[in-house]
Formats: C-alpha cells, structure tokens, sequence
C-alpha cells in the first residue's frame, strides 16, 4: 500500500478518480430524477465514435470526443423537441448510429490500438498531466453552470410547468443540460471507459436518493460517494491488479447495495417515502 503514494502517476491516478467521481456524481443526481440513463449511454457512444476518427486522423481525441458527443446531443434534443420522437427513441437512433460510426472507424485503422481500447474500458492509470488539466477544466466548468443555474434544474428537475410559469425558459435549460453531460461523459472516457461511464453517474446518485428526501443533500451525499468510491475502487485495482474502470463501479455498486439495505425510505413507504423534492 505505501508503494501507492511513490509514483507521480499514481497521484495523478488519484487526483482523477476525486475529480470525475465527484463531477458524475453530481451531474448524476439530475440524469436519475429526469431518467436521462439512456441519454447518458447513447452520448457515450458518440464520444467513443469521435475519440475512434480522432486515432484515425492522428488527432486530439479529447476533443474529436468532445465535439461528436455535443453534436449527438444536439441532434438528439432537437429530434425530440421539434420532431415527433420521444427521447429514448432518439437516442436510440443515434446510439446505433455512432457504435456503427466507432466500429467503421476502428476497422479503417491499420493496426490495433491499445490507446484507443483504453478510451472504451477505462484506464485511469494512464491519466496524463494533459487529461488532467483536460479533466480539471471540463470539472470546473460543468459545476459552476450547475452552481449558477441551480434553481432552473431544480424546477426542470420536478415540474417543467411549474418552471414554465416561472420564467424559466425549460427548452433552454435541457439543451444545456445535454451539452453538460456531453462534456462530463467526455471527461470521463479515460477514467471509467465508455462502457461504463453511464453507471458512474446513475450509481451514485442512486444511492444517495436512497438517503434523503432533499435535492441539496442528495447532491452533497451522492458527491461524497462517488469521490469515495472512485478512490476506493482505484486503490483496489492497484492492489489486486485489476481494470480500473471495472474495480471502481463495482465498489460504487456495493455502496448502493449497501445504501438500499439500510435505506430510511424502507420505513416510510406509502407515505410518499421515495420523493426527494426538497431544496
């Protein structure tokens, strides 16, 4: 275990896991009251799809990644809005698209690329300075517009008419949020994988509305647990020498077993024992 706290990259590692667990967590507490899970997966693929032509290309995958990834949201908020799709089906439709986007993309390539299978199970070991700053900056600002828009998420969040009747433009706020979580799940590509980053924002913020009926504290303990979980699973895979990515959700997931089990909300059902809607 002291061999953990020797090497820079570790570190690195460590920062990371703290960094993308507490953004997803938070972030998540919205995907989970809007049942945004799907979108969430259906982006994922976009971002892979992106990353995938950026290999190609010899270019920047983070923001090949990033930018395929707001163009999906994009298309698919504007599909079910202004078209005569729900959401789940188009997401859907573009999450099929781009894995057959990513898998053209892989088999153009000439040679097989580790880096590139990283970017779709995860290696948070591998984090540079680079994906650091990437991750840092990309955290910084996805948390200040859920700061700063704080009482618009929280209307959308549980009652669109009532934020309509309060001036808040709900078709606007759902664009961004979109936009946010494309940035999130981008950021996140490194360290979780894209096959798994959908459970590192539905799993904390799962556990935490197990605990609480309040918006604010449901955010503060989904934060916490998915900081912990994420450092947790990544001291397990160093030890026992596992992937990552898999090491951290499964110790996110014992969380919410264990939040489940000993959930107060057991105690009141039937009456109105599994609202969270308090600020």
């Amino acid at each position: 275990m002291v061999q953990f706290f020797q090497y820079a990259f570790l570190w690195r590692s460590l920062a990371a896991a703290v960094i993308i667990g507490s953004l997803c967590s938070f972030l998540g507490v919205f995907v989970v009251l809007k049942g945004l899970s799907f979108s969430g997966a259906g982006i994922a693929h976009g971002a892979f799809a992106g990353v995938a032509l950026a290999f190609l290309l010899g270019v920047e995958p983070f923001l090949m990644g990033l930018l395929f990834s707001l163009i999906m949201v994009w298309l698919i908020g504007l599909s079910s809005k202004k078209g005569n799709l729900n959401l789940d089906a188009s997401t859907g439709i573009f999450f099929a698209v781009t894995m057959a986007l990513a898998i053209l993309f892989i088999g153009m390539m000439r040679q097989y690329n580790t880096e590139l299978f990283g970017f779709l199970f995860g290696n948070i070991l591998a984090v540079t300075e680079k994906d650091l700053l990437f991750m840092t900056l990309i955290g910084f600002v996805v948390t200040l517009a859920l700061i700063i828009g704080y009482r618009a998420f929280y209307y959308w969040a549980f009652d669109e008419t009532m934020a309509e009747a309060s001036g808040i433009q709900v078709e606007k706020v759902f664009f961004l949020f979109l936009s946010l979580l494309a940035l999130s799940i981008v950021a996140s590509l490194k360290v979780v994988g894209e096959l798994l980053v959908t459970a590192f924002m539905v799993i904390p913020a799962s556990s935490a509305y197990q605990l609480t009926y309040s918006l604010k504290n449901m955010i503060i303990i989904s934060v916490i647990l998915g900081a912990i979980g994420s450092v947790i699973g990544l001291v397990v895979s160093f030890i026992w020498d596992i992937p990552s990515g898999a090491s951290i959700v499964l110790v996110l997931g014992l969380e919410f077993l264990l939040c489940t089990l000993f959930s107060p909300k057991k105690r009141h059902k039937g009456v109105g024992g599994g609202d969270v809607g308090g600020r």
